[in-house]
């Protein structure tokens, strides 16, 4: 069994059980210190051969750290033992980097009524938008029309090209 001789970590961490032979059980188990902020949701798993399993250690009392301690790793019901020495330290948020917020980030911008200057031609004019769909439905229409040459077909096309007509004159008008 493979096992790191330390470990730190800044709050909650996962450990990898990876194994390389035949299912086996593996007992992981927290010493005092550690428990006191941290927790395992299950202590005793079973890896199926060649699999991998996370197994999450939960930091919950980040207020008390840091806190070193040791995480027993134990395979084959206690056969292959291993201890691990962790360190957890508090996580670093850059306490010491303040943000400057500008008071103008609390004000829209000065283009919000006209939508965001970034968007294209296409999307700030749905009519357009309509019109090339249109457009592109007539074509593909009248296209399919001329090629399967059927009634029923080419009644279709006629159907799209009145459905269009009528959006072009409501679009206009509207």
């Amino acid at each position: 069994m493979e096992a790191p001789a330390s470990f730190e970590a800044t709050g909650s961490f996962d450990v990898e059980l990876v194994n390389h032979g035949t299912s086996l059980h593996v007992h992981l188990n927290l010493d005092e210190a550690l428990s006191s902020v941290a927790e395992l949701d299950t202590v005793n798993h079973f890896v199926d051969g060649e699999s991998r399993q996370l197994v999450r250690v939960q930091v919950f009392g980040d207020e008390e750290l840091p806190v070193s301690g040791q995480l027993k790793v134990a395979a084959a019901h206690g056969a292959e033992t291993r201890l691990v020495d962790v360190e957890l330290t508090p996580p670093d948020f850059g306490a010491d980097d303040p943000v400057a917020v500008d008071e103008s980030l609390s004000e829209p911008p000065a283009d919000a009524d006209e939508g965001s200057g970034s968007s294209s031609p296409l999307v700030a004019n749905p009519n357009l938008v309509v019109l090339v769909f249109g457009v592109l439905a007539v074509l593909a229409a009248g296209g399919i029309a001329l090629v399967v040459d059927d009634t029923l077909v080419v009644g279709g096309a006629v159907v799209v090209l009145v459905g269009f007509l009528v959006a072009i004159y409501l679009l206009l008008s509207g």
